[in-house]
């Protein structure tokens, strides 16, 4: 029966893929493991760009950001994720907690009229774990300027007076109204989802349950304050004690894949995916048989136990270090991608994977040994490129089946009220 499945799906692929037009707007919703849009089930091939709302703040840099997104809808890419924050230092949106540069929110309003205008949706992370861009860092750092006595960057998780400023930046964040567009953030349907922080990790707890504990408070902070949108936690994807030797070098971040993402008010699970990061002592080989098992895992794991969709929200390789090629690069990107695929065309939950990161033409001062430029054309673009086609052909499948049935009810509706007509006037049987 396995096998009769696989096949239907097939056959209803080639029927369909190219019929079944697909409505963009609306907010994107989750129904058991899959995310949907507008009552279809709904996969994305996107990409990660940081530096997006950075760039915006200077209007003569904005062309880059255009550009980014042109080339990203020319090749099928469909979701963005990138910073809705910058905690103090140069081009910030927040200087001191609860004050705010306008021209930067403005850089950040024209990102997402811009995505809009693309048909892009937009995943939008509120801190960093890092110190880039300030992250949780700058925020005990403004408590301690206040009289508070932190010893540690991880009482950003458990200090009062630091959880309210991120509060103040949850809020202030998503009541903004749009000055391009007219639309508060929280009623914008281009936003796909929220993101509570870049990487979460809590090394100095690692049974968990300070960042169980913060999570659970401030996914309910955020959801009295949004019901629209979809929130994630940001996780790499790192297991708990419960399940350590899945993790690389059974590494513990006080993060847990499976008790985080059971948190009420977290809608799906994301993965991120750094084997040439987390295994540096091994061999290529290595690294490409960890991830294969590493992706699988995740996928496994939230059809069977969160019961939710999971979107691969970082992967990559870089091309930096000595010996890396871009063939390389091209069978990290093979394996996630078609761990996800493999999953998606059979109804399950990988939902989509964004890779890290899309950059710019002219952008080379920002180039980490991870950035792909689209317009430049490589067989990793290639791959892209091909993976967006993949998926937008299962969308178009579910859009086409739901046409189907939307059609076939209308059908029986019209029967039955013919029938009913004739009984009443005496014609039927």
């Amino acid at each position: 029966m396995k096998h009769l499945g696989v096949i239907f799906f097939g056959a209803l692929l080639f029927i369909f893929l190219n019929h079944g037009v697909i409505a963009e707007d609306g907010f994107v919703k989750t129904r058991g493991v899959q995310l949907v849009l507008n009552g279809v089930p709904y996969y994305g091939n996107g990409f990660n760009a940081y530096w997006l709302m950075y760039m915006a703040t200077d209007p003569s840099e904005r062309e880059k950001v255009s550009s980014a997104f042109r080339e990203a809808t020319k090749n099928g890419l469909t979701i963005a994720r990138t910073w809705a924050f910058a905690d103090g230092g140069y081009r910030a949106l927040q200087t001191s907690p609860g004050s705010y540069d306008e021209k930067t929110f403005e850089g950040l309003d024209f990102v997402i009229a811009e995505a809009k205008k693309n048909g892009i949706k937009v995943m939008l992370s509120l801190v960093n774990n890092y110190d880039n861009f300030g992250g949780k860092k700058q925020y005990v750092e403004w408590a301690r300027s206040q009289g508070q006595s932190l010893s540690s960057e991880d009482d950003f998780f458990t200090n009062s007076l630091v959880k309210g400023f991120y509060k103040n930046h949850i809020k202030t964040v998503l009541t903004r109204i749009n000055t391009l567009t007219g639309v508060a953030y929280k009623y914008e349907p281009t936003i796909m989802a929220w993101e509570l922080m870049n990487e979460p990790r809590c090394t100095s707890d690692p049974s968990g349950k300070t960042i169980q504990a913060w999570i659970t408070e401030m996914a309910s902070y955020l959801k009295s304050i949004d019901g629209n949108h979809l929130l994630e936690v940001g996780l790499e994807g790192f297991y708990g004690s419960s399940n350590p030797k899945t993790n690389p070098n059974y590494y513990q971040s006080g993060t847990d894949f499976l008790a985080n993402n059971q948190i009420p008010g977290i809608d799906f699970a994301t993965v991120h995916s750094y084997p040439d990061q987390w295994l540096t002592g091994s061999s290529y080989e290595d690294q490409v048989s960890f991830l294969n098992s590493w992706v699988n895992d995740h996928i496994h794991d939230a059809q069977n136990i969160l019961k939710k969709p999971v979107l691969f929200a970082e992967f990559g390789r870089s091309l930096k270090e000595s010996g890396y090629t871009i063939n390389q690069r091209d069978r990290i990107f093979t394996t996630v991608y078609s761990g996800i695929y493999s999953s998606a065309r059979g109804g399950g939950p990988a939902v989509g994977g964004l890779f890290w990161q899309l950059l710019a033409q002219g952008m080379d001062s920002f180039q980490d040994g991870y950035g792909v430029v689209l317009s430049e054309g490589s067989s990793t673009v290639g791959l892209i490129a091909e993976e967006s086609q993949k998926l937008i052909k299962i969308r178009k499948m579910y859009a086409r089946l739901r046409n189907i049935e939307k059609w076939k009810r209308a059908r029986e509706i019209r029967r039955d009220q013919f029938w009913s007509g004739n009984k009443v006037n005496g014609t039927g049987n």
